[in-house]
């Protein structure tokens, strides 16, 4: 039976809200399709819970028209500005000694429970990136196998609960509930990414407005992702300043003239800040050398990102660009050079029936991404937001009631929460404690030590 689902990204420029069909093959559909311009947000943070949901709620009313329904639950993404990650580890013993479901999903949380997280902090996503069966490591897919133990290496991607929170609140607000949230970069990769690149290794790089969020693939698992605040709107503020003309009419240089290749000497006449009756001439090579100047430092902090992850020889596919910002003439080549010659593609999303040309653009990837990820097209394993196991291609299982003993056999120390206990109860427990081991002779008690300490200060 076919399913509809209602996807919301929300970026750093603009808001876009898909309404999909997802057929019994996971074939999707699009049917309705929203965008807004983006208010109550600063590089991908939310600051003004009303005016980010006036957006969401336009972007929805588009969508919801064109589609012709209605719907109250949203898969939506989180900005990479919310989030920390770390890597941690787990394993248990296999009693039957063949590998379910129950296992792995007992395995990661293993790694869940290792793994040191703020209090203020809610985990997002728990990824697999490397399955060790007995002592076979690099394990694919280990559903199935024989085995006495099972280990597991996690990247665990964590956001501020409040942070969290204010997102839902704006989603809400906009008179949706969310059901789902995932990493923006991730879903970005989703989109763009071919198996291929994922079993190589690839970056992929989402180039936004104001924000660029960074996901390392290597071996068909996420292993690093990053956030920077830097994107086109950079750009437009450096063309503002140097030509001394209106943000909006840069945004239009930028927009006509943008390109990395070889500057015109032509002149064009622009507005001046604070008197718009006036005008100046203005040379395009000036405006190729500011453009070139941002493109070249931002690609660089991508550049030591990507350095900085210890990845690099992992990434046999090299980066993928995506984004608005890729579609900058000739930042593919700029990109080669910077990225010590490692293969670049500029990508678009695909793979989606009834897709408007609208949505065919870089700058749609992670919306796209997010409807493909509520087709099950994630990483073959995953636990979501919500705690929920999440199987490629299978139902989501729910691990709100995990007790402790399904994570028996793991070599690791749990906290338990205190039980208060009744007086009765408490006589009780102790009358059952050991006699203490007898105190030899000449050892001196806890009166004799405490005493000779105070005569001693004294």
């Amino acid at each position: 039976m076919d399913k509809t689902v209602l996807a919301i990204d929300i970026g750093s420029t603009k808001v876009c809200a898909i309404i999909a069909t997802i057929d019994d093959d996971s074939a999707i559909k699009v049917i309705g399709a929203g965008i807004a311009k983006a208010q109550g947000l600063k590089k991908g943070s939310i600051t003004n819970i009303e005016l980010a949901s006036k957006s969401i709620r336009s972007a929805l009313s588009d969508a919801k028209r064109v589609a012709g329904t209605e719907l109250k639950r949203a898969i939506v993404s989180l900005s990479g500005a919310y989030t920390k990650s770390l890597n941690s580890s787990g394993i248990v013993n296999i009693p039957n000694k063949e590998i379910s479901i129950k296992e792995i999903n007992r395995v990661m949380n293993t790694s869940l429970y290792n793994a040191n997280i703020p209090n203020e902090y809610e985990v997002v996503h728990t990824l697999p990136y490397n399955f060790k069966v007995d002592d076979q490591d690099f394990i694919e897919d280990p559903l199935g196998m024989n085995a006495s133990r099972l280990e597991v290496e996690t990247h665990i991607i964590t956001a501020q609960k409040s942070s969290l929170n204010n997102l839902r609140k704006a989603v809400r607000a906009a008179g949706v509930e969310v059901e789902n949230i995932v990493l923006s970069g991730y879903a970005s990769a989703i989109a763009v990414l071919n198996e291929d690149e994922k079993e190589l290794g690839a970056a992929v790089v989402d180039m936004g407005g104001s924000t660029s969020n960074i996901v390392i693939h290597a071996g068909n698992a996420i292993r690093y992702n990053d956030f920077l605040g830097v994107g086109s709107n950079h750009i437009t503020n450096d063309l503002s300043m140097a030509l001394h003309t209106p943000l909006n009419t840069a945004d239009s240089v930028k927009m006509t003239y943008g390109s990395l290749h070889t500057p015109s000497n032509d002149l064009i006449e622009l507005p001046i800040i604070g008197d718009e009756h006036s005008t100046h001439e203005v040379s395009l090579e000036v405006v190729h050398n500011v453009i070139y100047a941002r493109v070249e430092e931002t690609l660089m902090i991508i550049a030591q990102s990507i350095e900085k992850s210890g990845l690099k020889e992992h990434m046999g596919a090299g980066v993928v660009l995506t984004g608005g910002f890729t579609k900058m003439e000739g930042l593919r080549e700029l990109a080669v050079a910077i990225f010590d010659n490692m293969p670049v593609r500029i990508a678009k999303p695909n793979g989606m029936d009834g897709l408007f040309d609208t949505l065919h653009d870089p700058a749609y990837s992670g919306a796209v991404g997010l409807i493909k990820y509520a087709a099950g097209r994630y990483t073959t394993y995953e636990i979501d937001v919500n705690k929920n196991m999440r199987h490629r291609g299978e139902d989501p299982i729910e691990n709100e009631h995990v007790s402790l003993d399904d994570i028996a056999g793991a070599e690791l120390e749990i906290p338990v929460t205190p039980v208060k206990k009744s007086d009765a109860e408490i006589k009780r427990d102790l009358s059952k404690i050991p006699d203490r081991k007898e105190k030899k002779p000449n050892e001196p008690g806890v009166v004799s030590k405490f005493w000779n300490w105070a005569t001693q200060l004294f």
